[in-house]
């Protein structure tokens, strides 16, 4: 901003002065009160309020204007830039938003796999388990049965030799011979048949 010209503070000073000069000076002739008018003084004061008026508005106003044009432009710029910015946030909100909302999604359909997956190994470990028990009572049924025909097996020699021995000392006679033995051993065989049926 300009300067103001310094003749114009002479004539903004020489106000005052002139005003007093007035007040000591030779006194009018006629005395007026408060409400007298006095045309010197109207004029000039009227006349320094125009050159201040026209010196703000040549060399004050501009730089004034401009300034709050100025201030007023980053203001709309600041506002601008904030509402950009809320935009962002809002986006950016919104995509978390959806981003949470995908990853609650898929952690649920992970937790819904997992436990179908558990519910088919269960089922697999059940039907495993049962076809292993079904192996194993299998296993032992079979165990059990050649065992049981091993006793009778052995059961049945006993008798043989049982039979041979007593009928040996009743007859007093040696018996062991392998026709008498095959012929104790069928006839055993049958009896023990017709009984194992009549247990069933």
């Amino acid at each position: 901003m300009r300067a103001i010209p310094s003749a114009i503070l002479l004539l903004a000073l020489a106000h005052p002065a002139a005003l007093l000069a007035q007040e000591h000076g030779a006194a009018p002739a006629e005395s007026g009160g408060l409400m007298s008018l006095q045309i010197n003084l109207m004029f000039w004061t009227l006349i320094i309020f125009l050159i201040l008026f026209w010196l703000l508005r040549k060399y004050a106003f501009p730089p004034i204007f401009k300034a709050v044009e100025a201030r007023e432009q980053a203001l709309e710029e600041a506002i601008a830039a904030a509402k950009r910015d809320r935009d962002e946030a809002a986006k950016l909100l919104e995509e978390h938003r959806r981003q949470i909302e995908s990853a609650r999604d898929e952690a649920q359909r992970f937790i819904a796999e997992g436990r179908q997956t558990a519910e088919k190994m269960r089922a697999d470990l059940l039907e495993q388990a049962r076809g292993e028990q079904q192996e194993i009572l299998e296993r032992a049924r079979r165990e059990i049965e050649a065992e049981r025909d091993r006793a009778i097996a052995a059961l049945r020699r006993e008798a043989v030799d049982l039979a041979i021995a007593g009928a040996s000392k009743v007859i007093e006679q040696n018996l062991d011979n392998s026709s008498n033995r095959r012929l104790v051993e069928s006839f055993l065989a049958s009896v023990s048949e017709a009984d194992v049926e009549r247990t069933r």
